[in-house]
Protein backbone atom coordinates (compact mmCIF):
# COMPACT_ATOMS: atom_id res chain seq x y z
CA UNK A 1 0.00 0.00 0.00
CA UNK A 2 2.90 2.40 0.05
CA UNK A 3 2.57 3.60 -3.66
CA UNK A 4 -1.56 4.11 -2.65
CA UNK A 5 -1.63 7.64 -3.33
CA UNK A 6 -0.15 7.34 -7.00
CA UNK A 7 -2.50 4.43 -7.79
CA UNK A 8 -5.32 6.66 -6.85
CA UNK A 9 -4.42 9.31 -8.41
CA UNK A 10 -3.97 6.97 -11.72
CA UNK A 11 -7.45 6.32 -11.12
CA UNK A 12 -9.36 9.14 -10.57
CA UNK A 13 -8.25 10.73 -13.52
CA UNK A 14 -9.30 8.57 -15.73
CA UNK A 15 -12.44 7.85 -13.80
CA UNK A 16 -12.97 11.89 -13.46
CA UNK A 17 -13.63 11.99 -17.35
CA UNK A 18 -15.72 8.92 -17.59
CA UNK A 19 -18.35 10.63 -14.95
CA UNK A 20 -17.97 13.76 -16.32
CA UNK A 21 -18.84 12.75 -20.28
CA UNK A 22 -21.77 10.28 -17.76
CA UNK A 23 -23.00 13.20 -16.42
CA UNK A 24 -23.40 15.87 -20.05
CA UNK A 25 -24.97 12.08 -21.62
CA UNK A 26 -27.24 11.84 -18.79
CA UNK A 27 -28.18 14.96 -18.54
CA UNK A 28 -28.67 16.07 -22.25
CA UNK A 29 -30.88 12.61 -22.42
CA UNK A 30 -32.90 14.34 -19.42
CA UNK A 31 -33.09 18.06 -21.41
CA UNK A 32 -34.53 15.52 -24.06
CA UNK A 33 -37.08 13.91 -22.82
CA UNK A 34 -38.25 16.88 -20.22
CA UNK A 35 -38.66 18.50 -23.90
CA UNK A 36 -40.10 16.19 -25.89
CA UNK A 37 -42.60 15.01 -23.63
CA UNK A 38 -42.78 17.30 -20.18
CA UNK A 39 -44.27 14.29 -18.72
CA UNK A 40 -43.28 13.31 -14.76
CA UNK A 41 -44.35 9.44 -15.98
CA UNK A 42 -41.46 9.64 -18.70
CA UNK A 43 -38.88 10.73 -16.96
CA UNK A 44 -39.79 8.03 -13.96
CA UNK A 45 -39.94 5.69 -16.50
CA UNK A 46 -36.60 6.58 -17.72
CA UNK A 47 -35.55 6.78 -14.39
CA UNK A 48 -36.26 3.01 -13.64
CA UNK A 49 -35.14 1.90 -16.94
CA UNK A 50 -31.52 3.35 -15.67
CA UNK A 51 -32.02 1.18 -12.36
CA UNK A 52 -34.40 -2.05 -12.55
CA UNK A 53 -31.94 -4.12 -14.00
CA UNK A 54 -29.26 -2.90 -12.12
CA UNK A 55 -30.84 -3.94 -8.85
CA UNK A 56 -32.08 -6.96 -10.00
CA UNK A 57 -28.97 -7.82 -11.49
CA UNK A 58 -27.48 -6.68 -7.78
CA UNK A 59 -28.43 -9.66 -6.14
CA UNK A 60 -25.67 -11.93 -7.74
CA UNK A 61 -23.56 -9.48 -9.47
CA UNK A 62 -21.35 -9.34 -6.23
CA UNK A 63 -21.36 -12.46 -6.56
CA UNK A 64 -18.88 -12.75 -9.45
CA UNK A 65 -17.35 -9.42 -8.55
CA UNK A 66 -16.20 -11.07 -5.80
CA UNK A 67 -14.70 -14.37 -7.41
CA UNK A 68 -13.67 -12.74 -10.81
CA UNK A 69 -10.60 -10.05 -11.26
CA UNK A 70 -12.14 -6.43 -10.21
CA UNK A 71 -9.58 -4.54 -12.85
CA UNK A 72 -11.03 -6.87 -15.16
CA UNK A 73 -14.51 -6.40 -14.21
CA UNK A 74 -14.19 -2.63 -14.36
CA UNK A 75 -12.68 -2.16 -17.69
CA UNK A 76 -15.00 -4.47 -18.98
CA UNK A 77 -18.16 -3.09 -17.53
CA UNK A 78 -17.10 0.67 -18.58
CA UNK A 79 -16.33 -0.77 -22.59
CA UNK A 80 -19.87 -2.35 -22.51
CA UNK A 81 -21.42 0.75 -21.63
CA UNK A 82 -19.61 2.80 -23.82
CA UNK A 83 -20.85 0.08 -26.63
CA UNK A 84 -24.37 0.38 -25.56
CA UNK A 85 -24.12 4.57 -25.83
CA UNK A 86 -22.16 4.02 -29.34
CA UNK A 87 -25.21 2.12 -30.51
CA UNK A 88 -28.04 5.05 -29.34
CA UNK A 89 -25.61 7.57 -30.87
CA UNK A 90 -25.99 5.63 -34.00
CA UNK A 91 -29.62 5.72 -33.95
CA UNK A 92 -29.52 9.66 -33.31
CA UNK A 93 -26.96 9.85 -36.68
CA UNK A 94 -29.78 7.66 -38.58
CA UNK A 95 -32.61 9.86 -37.52
CA UNK A 96 -34.37 6.59 -36.26
CA UNK A 97 -33.99 7.73 -32.63
CA UNK A 98 -37.41 6.85 -30.28
CA UNK A 99 -38.51 6.63 -26.83
CA UNK A 100 -38.22 3.09 -26.63
CA UNK A 101 -34.09 3.29 -27.82
CA UNK A 102 -33.48 5.46 -24.66
CA UNK A 103 -35.26 3.62 -22.36
CA UNK A 104 -32.93 0.63 -24.01
CA UNK A 105 -30.05 2.09 -23.49
CA UNK A 106 -30.65 3.24 -20.05
CA UNK A 107 -31.08 -0.21 -18.88
CA UNK A 108 -28.16 -1.81 -21.05
CA UNK A 109 -26.17 0.78 -19.46
CA UNK A 110 -27.24 -0.23 -15.77
CA UNK A 111 -26.01 -3.87 -16.53
CA UNK A 112 -22.95 -2.42 -16.81
CA UNK A 113 -23.03 -0.48 -13.74
CA UNK A 114 -24.17 -3.39 -11.73
CA UNK A 115 -20.83 -4.59 -12.19
CA UNK A 116 -18.91 -1.64 -11.99
CA UNK A 117 -19.80 -0.06 -8.72
CA UNK A 118 -19.49 -2.99 -6.25
CA UNK A 119 -16.19 -4.07 -7.84
CA UNK A 120 -14.87 0.07 -7.46
CA UNK A 121 -16.15 -0.09 -3.83
CA UNK A 122 -14.99 -3.57 -3.12
CA UNK A 123 -11.48 -2.37 -3.94
CA UNK A 124 -10.49 0.59 -2.17
CA UNK A 125 -9.72 -1.36 1.14
CA UNK A 126 -7.39 -3.17 -0.24
CA UNK A 127 -5.45 -0.27 -2.48
CA UNK A 128 -5.40 2.64 0.96
CA UNK A 129 -4.92 2.12 4.78
CA UNK A 130 -8.45 1.86 6.73
CA UNK A 131 -7.54 5.46 7.92
CA UNK A 132 -7.77 7.25 4.63
CA UNK A 133 -10.99 5.58 3.72
CA UNK A 134 -12.99 8.54 4.80
CA UNK A 135 -10.70 10.84 2.91
CA UNK A 136 -10.74 8.85 -0.19
CA UNK A 137 -14.85 8.58 0.20
CA UNK A 138 -14.44 12.13 0.49
CA UNK A 139 -12.56 13.11 -2.21
CA UNK A 140 -14.77 10.54 -4.82
CA UNK A 141 -17.95 12.28 -3.09
CA UNK A 142 -15.34 15.72 -4.90
CA UNK A 143 -14.88 14.12 -8.19
CA UNK A 144 -18.60 13.13 -8.04
CA UNK A 145 -19.67 16.27 -7.41
CA UNK A 146 -17.89 18.11 -9.71
CA UNK A 147 -18.68 16.20 -12.47
CA UNK A 148 -22.14 17.10 -11.64
CA UNK A 149 -21.92 21.03 -11.56
CA UNK A 150 -20.14 20.45 -15.13
CA UNK A 151 -22.28 17.73 -16.41
CA UNK A 152 -25.62 19.60 -16.79
CA UNK A 153 -24.07 23.28 -17.58
CA UNK A 154 -21.90 21.51 -20.40
CA UNK A 155 -25.21 19.22 -21.79
CA UNK A 156 -27.21 22.37 -21.59
CA UNK A 157 -24.37 24.37 -23.22
CA UNK A 158 -24.34 21.77 -26.14
CA UNK A 159 -27.41 20.56 -26.84
CA UNK A 160 -28.22 24.22 -27.99
CA UNK A 161 -25.88 23.27 -31.00
CA UNK A 162 -24.51 19.77 -30.91
CA UNK A 163 -26.50 16.98 -32.33
CA UNK A 164 -27.29 14.13 -29.52
CA UNK A 165 -25.12 12.03 -32.06
CA UNK A 166 -21.89 14.17 -31.12
CA UNK A 167 -22.99 14.15 -26.95
CA UNK A 168 -23.43 10.78 -26.92
CA UNK A 169 -19.96 10.12 -28.53
CA UNK A 170 -18.38 12.02 -25.57
CA UNK A 171 -19.45 9.22 -23.27
CA UNK A 172 -17.51 6.47 -25.45
CA UNK A 173 -14.28 8.55 -25.20
CA UNK A 174 -14.83 8.98 -21.37
CA UNK A 175 -14.73 5.35 -20.85
CA UNK A 176 -11.84 4.57 -23.39
CA UNK A 177 -9.65 6.77 -21.02
CA UNK A 178 -10.81 5.47 -18.09
CA UNK A 179 -10.28 1.87 -18.85
CA UNK A 180 -6.78 2.92 -20.35
CA UNK A 181 -5.90 4.62 -16.64
CA UNK A 182 -6.75 1.30 -15.17
CA UNK A 183 -4.46 -0.50 -17.37
CA UNK A 184 -1.66 1.07 -16.06
CA UNK A 185 -2.38 0.33 -12.20
CA UNK A 186 -2.32 -3.03 -10.32
CA UNK A 187 -5.62 -3.41 -8.12
CA UNK A 188 -4.65 -6.83 -5.58
CA UNK A 189 -7.30 -9.23 -5.02
CA UNK A 190 -8.56 -10.70 -1.63
CA UNK A 191 -7.41 -13.94 -1.15
CA UNK A 192 -10.91 -16.04 -2.06
CA UNK A 193 -10.81 -20.20 -1.84
CA UNK A 194 -14.56 -20.06 -3.54
CA UNK A 195 -12.60 -18.87 -6.45
CA UNK A 196 -11.91 -22.35 -8.08
CA UNK A 197 -15.22 -23.49 -6.60
CA UNK A 198 -18.46 -24.10 -8.17
CA UNK A 199 -20.73 -20.95 -8.51
CA UNK A 200 -24.12 -21.28 -5.81
CA UNK A 201 -25.95 -18.43 -6.50
CA UNK A 202 -28.04 -18.64 -3.51
CA UNK A 203 -25.80 -19.79 -1.36
CA UNK A 204 -23.45 -17.07 -2.31
CA UNK A 205 -25.68 -14.22 -2.11
CA UNK A 206 -26.82 -15.61 1.52
CA UNK A 207 -23.35 -15.09 2.73
CA UNK A 208 -24.36 -11.10 2.02
CA UNK A 209 -26.91 -11.28 4.27
CA UNK A 210 -25.46 -13.21 6.57
CA UNK A 211 -22.48 -10.58 6.81
CA UNK A 212 -24.38 -7.48 7.44
CA UNK A 213 -26.98 -9.44 9.50
CA UNK A 214 -23.47 -10.41 11.77
CA UNK A 215 -22.72 -7.21 12.23
CA UNK A 216 -24.92 -5.29 15.44
CA UNK A 217 -26.96 -2.26 13.91
CA UNK A 218 -25.97 -2.41 10.50
CA UNK A 219 -28.89 -4.11 9.21
CA UNK A 220 -30.98 -1.48 10.53
CA UNK A 221 -28.53 1.07 9.19
CA UNK A 222 -29.52 -0.88 5.94
CA UNK A 223 -33.57 -0.85 6.34
CA UNK A 224 -34.02 3.21 6.78
CA UNK A 225 -31.51 3.64 4.35
CA UNK A 226 -33.91 1.45 1.99
CA UNK A 227 -36.77 3.49 3.23
CA UNK A 228 -34.78 6.70 2.91
CA UNK A 229 -34.10 6.31 -0.91
CA UNK A 230 -37.76 4.80 -1.13
CA UNK A 231 -38.86 8.40 -0.57
CA UNK A 232 -36.10 10.29 -2.17
CA UNK A 233 -36.50 8.94 -5.25
CA UNK A 234 -40.13 10.10 -6.61
CA UNK A 235 -38.62 13.59 -5.36
CA UNK A 236 -35.71 13.26 -7.21
CA UNK A 237 -37.03 12.69 -10.70
CA UNK A 238 -39.07 15.55 -10.46
CA UNK A 239 -36.28 18.33 -10.10
CA UNK A 240 -36.63 19.38 -13.83
CA UNK A 241 -40.24 19.13 -13.72
CA UNK A 242 -40.18 21.50 -10.60
CA UNK A 243 -37.63 23.70 -12.53
CA UNK A 244 -39.37 23.52 -15.75
CA UNK A 245 -43.29 23.73 -14.79
CA UNK A 246 -43.32 25.34 -11.08
CA UNK A 247 -40.98 28.36 -12.19
CA UNK A 248 -41.18 28.42 -15.93
CA UNK A 249 -37.73 27.70 -16.45
CA UNK A 250 -35.64 26.67 -19.24
CA UNK A 251 -32.73 24.78 -20.50
CA UNK A 252 -30.34 26.97 -18.52
CA UNK A 253 -32.13 27.04 -15.27
CA UNK A 254 -32.82 23.12 -15.29
CA UNK A 255 -29.12 22.80 -15.65
CA UNK A 256 -28.69 25.45 -12.94
CA UNK A 257 -30.34 23.60 -10.36
CA UNK A 258 -28.59 20.52 -11.32
CA UNK A 259 -24.73 22.14 -11.29
CA UNK A 260 -26.26 23.77 -7.61
CA UNK A 261 -26.53 20.36 -6.29
CA UNK A 262 -23.43 19.39 -7.43
CA UNK A 263 -21.71 22.38 -5.63
CA UNK A 264 -23.27 21.26 -2.44
CA UNK A 265 -21.98 17.83 -2.56
CA UNK A 266 -18.98 19.35 -3.73
CA UNK A 267 -18.35 21.12 -0.71
CA UNK A 268 -19.46 18.48 1.63
CA UNK A 269 -16.69 15.72 -0.22
CA UNK A 270 -14.13 18.58 0.29
CA UNK A 271 -15.11 18.51 4.09
CA UNK A 272 -14.42 15.07 4.26
CA UNK A 273 -11.46 14.35 1.61
CA UNK A 274 -9.13 17.52 2.19
CA UNK A 275 -8.35 17.11 6.08
CA UNK A 276 -8.67 14.20 8.22
CA UNK A 277 -11.53 14.76 10.79
CA UNK A 278 -12.83 13.05 14.34
CA UNK A 279 -16.22 11.72 13.51
CA UNK A 280 -19.00 9.56 14.52
CA UNK A 281 -20.16 8.61 10.92
CA UNK A 282 -23.20 7.44 12.36
CA UNK A 283 -24.35 10.63 13.65
CA UNK A 284 -23.59 12.20 10.58
CA UNK A 285 -25.79 10.16 8.76
CA UNK A 286 -28.88 10.60 10.87
CA UNK A 287 -28.25 14.20 10.65
CA UNK A 288 -27.95 14.14 7.00
CA UNK A 289 -31.15 12.72 6.62
CA UNK A 290 -32.88 15.44 8.59
CA UNK A 291 -31.35 18.17 6.63
CA UNK A 292 -32.30 16.62 3.08
CA UNK A 293 -35.79 16.26 4.42
CA UNK A 294 -35.67 19.83 5.08
CA UNK A 295 -34.00 20.88 1.80
CA UNK A 296 -37.82 19.05 0.23
CA UNK A 297 -40.32 20.08 2.94
CA UNK A 298 -38.77 23.89 2.26
CA UNK A 299 -38.63 23.47 -1.50
CA UNK A 300 -41.99 22.16 -1.74
CA UNK A 301 -43.84 25.36 0.02
CA UNK A 302 -41.65 27.92 -1.80
CA UNK A 303 -44.14 30.24 -4.33
CA UNK A 304 -43.35 30.96 -8.13
CA UNK A 305 -41.16 33.74 -7.54
CA UNK A 306 -38.77 31.47 -5.24
CA UNK A 307 -36.33 30.31 -8.10
CA UNK A 308 -33.32 31.09 -6.21
CA UNK A 309 -34.45 30.19 -2.63
CA UNK A 310 -35.23 26.62 -4.92
CA UNK A 311 -31.20 26.85 -5.79
CA UNK A 312 -29.81 27.37 -2.76
CA UNK A 313 -31.95 24.60 -1.09
CA UNK A 314 -30.44 22.35 -3.57
CA UNK A 315 -26.84 23.17 -2.93
CA UNK A 316 -27.91 22.51 0.75
CA UNK A 317 -29.42 19.22 -0.15
CA UNK A 318 -26.18 18.27 -2.35
CA UNK A 319 -24.06 18.56 0.97
CA UNK A 320 -26.11 16.70 3.05
CA UNK A 321 -26.26 13.82 0.34
CA UNK A 322 -22.67 14.15 -0.17
CA UNK A 323 -22.08 13.37 3.37
CA UNK A 324 -23.95 10.51 3.79
CA UNK A 325 -23.21 8.84 1.23
CA UNK A 326 -19.51 9.24 2.12
CA UNK A 327 -20.10 8.10 5.76
CA UNK A 328 -22.43 5.04 4.70
CA UNK A 329 -19.87 3.84 2.24
CA UNK A 330 -17.06 4.31 5.14
CA UNK A 331 -19.09 2.12 7.70
CA UNK A 332 -19.34 -0.59 5.55
CA UNK A 333 -16.12 -0.58 3.76
CA UNK A 334 -14.10 -0.69 7.38
CA UNK A 335 -16.58 -3.68 8.95
CA UNK A 336 -17.20 -6.06 6.42
CA UNK A 337 -14.92 -8.70 5.04
CA UNK A 338 -13.11 -7.96 1.69
CA UNK A 339 -13.75 -11.24 0.41
CA UNK A 340 -17.39 -11.12 0.56
CA UNK A 341 -17.56 -6.72 0.07
CA UNK A 342 -18.75 -6.87 -3.71
CA UNK A 343 -21.61 -9.07 -2.65
CA UNK A 344 -22.81 -6.58 0.10
CA UNK A 345 -22.29 -4.02 -1.80
CA UNK A 346 -24.21 -5.24 -4.87
CA UNK A 347 -26.57 -6.71 -2.32
CA UNK A 348 -27.33 -3.35 -0.48
CA UNK A 349 -27.31 -1.81 -4.40
CA UNK A 350 -30.42 -4.14 -5.32
CA UNK A 351 -32.01 -4.14 -1.96
CA UNK A 352 -32.45 -0.30 -1.74
CA UNK A 353 -33.16 0.45 -5.76
CA UNK A 354 -35.56 -2.68 -5.93
CA UNK A 355 -38.31 -1.01 -3.64
CA UNK A 356 -37.14 2.39 -4.93
CA UNK A 357 -39.05 1.60 -7.87
CA UNK A 358 -42.59 1.58 -6.78
CA UNK A 359 -42.05 5.15 -5.30
CA UNK A 360 -41.02 5.79 -9.21
CA UNK A 361 -43.90 4.28 -10.32
CA UNK A 362 -46.56 6.43 -8.46
CA UNK A 363 -44.35 9.63 -9.88
CA UNK A 364 -46.92 10.39 -12.19
CA UNK A 365 -49.70 10.07 -10.31
CA UNK A 366 -48.35 12.39 -7.01
CA UNK A 367 -47.12 14.95 -9.59
CA UNK A 368 -50.67 14.66 -11.55
CA UNK A 369 -52.85 14.58 -8.34
CA UNK A 370 -51.59 15.71 -5.62
CA UNK A 371 -48.84 18.46 -7.58
CA UNK A 372 -45.21 18.69 -7.56
CA UNK A 373 -44.70 20.78 -4.90
CA UNK A 374 -46.64 18.76 -1.90
CA UNK A 375 -44.69 15.51 -3.02
CA UNK A 376 -41.65 17.46 -2.21
CA UNK A 377 -43.57 18.33 1.13
CA UNK A 378 -44.57 14.59 1.65
CA UNK A 379 -40.89 13.08 0.61
CA UNK A 380 -38.96 16.14 2.85
CA UNK A 381 -41.72 15.21 6.00
CA UNK A 382 -40.61 11.32 6.13
CA UNK A 383 -36.56 11.56 4.71
CA UNK A 384 -36.42 14.01 7.72
CA UNK A 385 -38.89 11.05 10.13
CA UNK A 386 -36.03 8.45 9.37
CA UNK A 387 -33.18 10.75 10.61
CA UNK A 388 -35.18 11.07 14.12
CA UNK A 389 -35.87 7.22 13.94
CA UNK A 390 -32.79 6.32 13.38
CA UNK A 391 -31.32 8.67 16.54
CA UNK A 392 -33.58 6.66 19.17
CA UNK A 393 -32.88 2.91 17.63
CA UNK A 394 -30.32 1.62 20.47
CA UNK A 395 -28.40 -0.50 18.18
CA UNK A 396 -27.44 2.08 15.45
CA UNK A 397 -26.36 4.26 18.11
CA UNK A 398 -24.14 1.38 19.42
CA UNK A 399 -22.93 0.78 15.54
CA UNK A 400 -19.69 3.39 16.63
CA UNK A 401 -18.13 5.73 13.63
CA UNK A 402 -14.88 3.95 13.13
CA UNK A 403 -12.38 7.70 13.18
CA UNK A 404 -14.42 8.59 16.65
CA UNK A 405 -12.54 6.34 18.94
Amino acid sequence: MNNWKKVFAIIWTGQFFSILTSSIVNFAIILWLSFETKSAEVLAFAAIAAMLPQSVLGLFAGIFVDRWKRKRVMIMADSFIAFCTLILAVLFYLDVAKLGHVYILLALRSVGSAFHMPAMQASVPLLAPKSELIRIAGINQIIQSACNIAGPALAALFISFMEMTNILLLDVIGAALACTSLLFVKIPDPENEERSQKVQLLKEAKEAYTEVRAQNGLSWLFVLSILATFFIMPVGVLFPLMTLNHYSGNAYQISLVEAAWGIGALLGGAFLGIKKFKLNEISLINWMYILLGITFLLSGVLPVSGYPLFVGLTAIGGISGSLYMASFTTVMQTRINPVVMGRVFSFYMSVSLLPSMIGLLSTGFLADNIGIGNTFIIGGVLVGMIGLVSFFQPSIRRLKGSFDK
